[in-house]
């Protein structure tokens, strides 16, 4: 069960299932702006001994399903995890880090290694010696586009590297999956490394929003406001009405407490005012709109209520520092920037 907040003198008692049932509801909600693209996949075999590198990559989030035998991860800060068959891990910031089979051990970057195509977007590493028969462990990576729509100020507060076991209670929905994945991992069956890319987005996924439900109490920011009944009501009413030019007044009467209450409780948990988050919120949906779906901007415009495409263009400005053609001209280059994938 989510820990809570203490409630505001305002605000009636609720039951604890009640305050669940809203949290889930304002979850699922989030989640539907998610976008984690698979970019690059790699299936790697190896040896006893091996060490591979990977790069910073903002914006990006890194996966890795190990399925047979055992790894060492190490983080950027240093931190080593000790990783089994079943372990999952979701880098979501796309920090550099390595997969090591001892922690002395030196490494190759991803990149560097010799790679033979297995499917769309998916490749074959095998630096298991010929001398071996079968291979000592098998893991597979993921390089995907990681985008959070409204919950994007999430990805400052999710830590350098979630683990994850295959029977993890705080994950049961994964354990299907892991066990789909090492079977088409293992079986080689015809079009297992696209159906390898589809359950890696989809275990990613997962992984984003058990932390979600299930992280630190003392979490702060937007994942406290996730679990304050208050605070949810209000931030539920922005996301589900993105073209409403809200009030202060207008989202405290969502959360049934007093305008000067709301107003303080969003800024201290949230750490911006009201107004500014749904703005925000705004204009992260139309640079998805912009980017990923290629509508056009006087399209965009006009689905959030803006009377022209010029008054449009002065507020994604104020919010964002560029104008939406520059963040269309600055994720064509990212796109070039990236063709190395």
């Amino acid at each position: 069960m989510m820990a809570h907040l203490d409630f505001l003198p305002e605000t009636p008692i609720m039951h604890e299932s009640k305050h669940f049932a809203l949290s889930s509801e304002l979850i699922s909600e989030l989640l539907l702006e998610m976008r984690l693209r698979g970019v690059q996949y790699r299936r790697f075999q190896t040896g006893s001994e091996f060490g591979v590198g990977f790069s910073n990559r903002p914006g990006y989030a890194y996966f890795h399903y190990i399925a047979v035998g055992t790894a060492l991860l190490r983080t950027h800060d240093g931190t080593l995890h000790e990783l089994k068959a079943g372990s999952m891990v979701f880098i979501p910031q796309g920090e550099d880090h390595q997969l090591l089979s001892d922690a002395s051990c030196s490494f190759q970057h991803i990149d560097t290694l010799g790679s033979a195509p297995l499917g769309d977007a998916v490749s074959g590493i095998n630096t298991c010696p010929s001398s071996l028969s079968t291979p000592s462990t098998v893991l597979f990576y993921g390089c995907m586009e990681f985008d959070l729509g409204g919950m994007q100020g999430l990805g400052k507060l999710m830590p350098q590297a979630i683990v994850v076991e295959a029977n993890e209670q705080s994950y049961p929905g994964l354990v299907p999956i892991v066990g789909a994945m090492k079977f088409e991992i293992c079986s080689g069956r015809a079009g297992f490394a696209g159906i390898l890319a589809r359950l890696a987005e989809v275990a990613a996924a997962m992984i984003v929003r058990g932390w979600i439900e299930n992280g630190s109490e003392n979490a702060a920011g937007l994942i406290a406001a996730l679990r304050d009944p208050r605070l949810a009501r209000a931030i539920l009413a922005i996301h589900r009405d993105t073209g409403r030019e809200w009030t202060v007044a207008e989202l405290a009467a969502q959360s049934h407490v007093s305008r000067s209450v709301f107003a303080e409780r969003f800024k201290s948990i949230i750490g911006i005012p009201p107004l500014r988050y749904a703005r925000e919120v705004r204009m992260r949906l139309a640079g998805h709109w912009i980017n990923h779906d290629k509508i056009s901007i006087d399209t965009v415009a006009l689905r959030l209520g803006y009377a022209s495409q010029a008054a449009f263009s002065r507020a994604f400005k104020r919010i964002t520092g560029y104008p939406p053609g520059a963040m269309r001209q600055r994720s064509a280059i990212s796109e070039k920037r990236t063709s190395g994938f």
